[in-house]
């Protein structure tokens, strides 16, 4: 038999599903999508640059840079998860002193980093707004929700 998970464990019939942030999900997809981007920019690097750089460094600064882009999507949920983002959005900007055009592709990409956490921040904070007045809703109308015989 699988093992459940800690959510599958503590759920009980009738329990509400916990809302998942936009903001995080929103900030998961740029990251995700950046540590592919970074990926085929250090295979691009590599075989552009190959003589001037050692191919161990091109190819190990690329992949960890993918890397830690790809666990920075686990911690985003964390006060300091989006700031790590923004440290992440900054390095990339940066990889365009090996390739110029990573200039305009860490540009664009900060461009979507901001867009999804300001676009997630507000849209997170109309779904609460939304379920506090549906609860005080509920609790002025009754537990049967306005429902007629």
């Amino acid at each position: 038999m699988a093992k459940l998970t800690k959510a599958q464990r503590e759920w009980r019939p009738g329990m509400p599903k916990k809302r998942r942030s936009t903001k995080v999900m929103f900030a998961s997809t740029v990251l995700l999508l950046e540590a592919f981007v970074v990926f085929f920019a250090t295979l691009a690097v590599f075989g552009l640059r190959r003589g001037e750089f050692p191919p161990a460094l091109i190819l190990g600064i690329g992949i960890a840079l993918s890397v830690v882009m790809i666990l920075a999507c686990a911690v985003v949920s964390k006060p300091w998860g989006v700031g790590l983002g923004w440290i992440l959005q900054i390095v990339l900007i940066l990889t365009g002193i090996v390739e110029p055009m990573m200039f305009l592709v860490g540009a664009l990409f900060g461009l979507a980093w901001w867009y999804g956490i300001r676009t997630g921040i507000r849209i997170d904070s109309e779904a609460a707004k939304r379920e506090r007045d549906q609860a005080a809703w509920n609790a002025s109308h009754g537990a049967e929700g306005g429902q007629t015989d």
